[in-house]
């Protein structure tokens, strides 16, 4: 069965001096200011829509492998993984890499790795964005 999450945003004014607000329509977690220079630049506070991806990212991709290391029947105790998103103004996402360090009981590091990279390939939003280049750092704890 698909399912469909929806966000909107209320931006006003220009790109460099305008501002907006982003609110999370389907899960009612609430608002979050954008701005360019948030950006571009500092967040001071603000979030952008690499950090945006970042979080969906890093959460898709945990799923991933939590569901391809069980499969292989060495479930997870913990896996903590983050999403690191670069934008270059003027050109665009450039790319994003994924850490993550596992607490699983009875793998070794290169299956560890190896499920890892499964995952990362597999991973619903690695392959929404697929048009740029997606690295992994994996180890175990």
């Amino acid at each position: 069965m698909a399912t469909t999450r929806s966000a909107h945003t209320v931006w006003e004014g220009s790109l460099a001096e305008g501002s907006g607000t982003v609110t999370f329509d389907s899960s009612g977690i609430g608002e979050q200011a954008v701005s360019w220079p948030s950006r571009a630049e500092e967040a001071n506070g603000k979030t952008s829509p690499e950090e945006l991806i970042a979080a969906a990212h890093s959460s898709c991709f945990s799923m991933a492998l939590s569901h391809t290391l069980t499969g292989k029947g060495t479930p997870p105790t913990r896996l903590t993984s983050s999403a690191d998103v670069t934008l270059t103004p003027g050109t665009g996402i450039t790319g994003i890499h994924l850490t993550v360090e596992g607490v699983v009981p009875g793998i070794d590091e290169a299956a560890f790795v190896e499920a890892a990279e499964a995952a990362k390939a597999g991973c619903p939003v690695s392959q929404a964005l697929s048009g740029t280049t997606i690295t992994l750092s994996a180890k175990l704890a």
